[in-house]
């Protein structure tokens, strides 16, 4: 599993013109998905993302998490994680998820951050030609990743 992850002030996606999720100030988080990913690597995301240090705190430090100030998470499948440009000029997206496997996955995922994200949990639509909006805070991103074992 593949996710970029950038602190916002507000985020949104929209898809045909529809507004589908969009978040106040918080993280976006574009996740893709390996055949191999499990529940083991989806948790371990979960929990990442929740815990993980990206926010100012009084001092202007990074030292508060999701979990603390209890911020908003707006998640947005993105299969282009996969991409592999190496070779050639057209990228291979031969390690992500095939299409149904990668909805079974991000369906879970959205159901583990749900019962762990403190804020308000938005998100994009499942294979669809999105338009994500973003005021990036800082700017801040991140790239993770985790693999079965």
């Amino acid at each position: 599993m593949r996710v970029v992850i950038q602190r916002v002030s507000k985020a949104g996606v929209t898809v045909e013109g529809r507004t589908t999720g969009a978040i106040g100030p918080g993280l976006l988080v574009l996740a893709g998905f390996a055949d191999a990913d499990d529940e083991a690597v989806l948790g371990w995301m979960a929990d990442k993302l929740v815990g993980l240090r990206v926010f100012n705190d009084g001092e202007g430090r990074m030292n508060l998490s999701l979990a603390e100030t209890g911020g908003d998470l707006l998640l947005v499948s993105q299969f282009t994680l996969y991409g592999d440009a190496r070779k050639g000029r057209r990228p291979s997206f031969g390690g992500a998820a095939g299409p149904e496997r990668a909805e079974e996955l991000y369906e879970a995922f959205l159901e583990m951050l749900e019962a762990r994200a403190p804020g308000a949990l938005a998100s994009g639509e499942f294979g669809a030609m999105m338009e994500v909006s973003l005021v990036n805070d800082g700017p801040v991103t991140l790239f993770l990743e985790r693999e079965a074992e």
